[in-house]
């Protein structure tokens, strides 16, 4: 019985490790200053998402990941003329920017488009409005904004359509938060609440 037991803790030991491996873990908590923040890992690390990019701003200015990232940002991928979920993702990632504003946080919420042939610097403009003053609205060309998603390791696929102007994107749903100093540190998926939001970029703040 006792070498049965030996051999199930040898088992999940391994296991335990190679889980580690997979999911891009680097070493022990003493290697990662956000440790205690994070709520999941990426495969090879975090320095694996994130990347320098050209695009347009909603006031027709053209940016880089420096420009955008000179605060600590959650960035989300979607499109305006999406349904449903870029407008509740967006909500929501407003409403976390808001509770971190009332805890004295400069956090920007950034909002970039994987669909810029409909999206332009106007419709951009006049969708962001409507949501928060500093939700910023990114577009550029077709290849502009395929380097700033695969960038970001974000899907975007647009369905067939019989009319050109009426057709949807099928596209990856995590927002990113990103720091000055760190790039890319962490992703929230939809079913985070905009409070476990606030409360886990808290968190970053505190720890950079």
């Amino acid at each position: 019985m006792t070498r049965v037991y030996a051999i199930l803790a040898a088992l999940t030991v391994v296991t335990m490790v190679g889980a580690m491996s997979w999911l891009g873990f680097s070493g022990g908590e003493g290697d990662d200053q956000f440790a205690q923040c994070r709520g999941g890992a990426v495969a090879g690390g975090a320095g694996a998402i994130g990347g320098p990019f050209t695009l347009v701003s909603e006031t027709g200015e053209t940016v880089t990941e420096e420009d955008v990232i000179d605060k600590p940002a959650l960035i989300y991928f979607g499109y305006t003329f999406c349904p449903d979920v870029c407008p509740i993702d967006n909500a929501r990632n407003v409403a976390a920017v808001e509770m971190l504003e009332e805890r004295g946080e400069d956090v920007k919420p950034v909002f970039i488009t994987v669909d810029p042939e409909r999206d332009t610097v106007d419709v951009m403009r006049e969708f962001t409005d409507a949501f928060h003053p500093d939700l910023l609205g990114l577009t550029g060309s077709e290849e502009q904004v395929k380097t700033a998603t695969t960038a970001y390791r974000a899907f975007s696929s647009k369905q067939d359509s019989d009319d050109p102007d009426y057709y949807l994107v099928d596209h990856s749903t995590f927002t990113y938060l990103t720091l000055p100093e760190h790039g890319f540190v962490e992703f929230f998926r939809r079913d985070d609440t905009a409070e476990a939001m606030a409360d886990r970029v808290q968190c970053y703040l505190d720890a950079s």
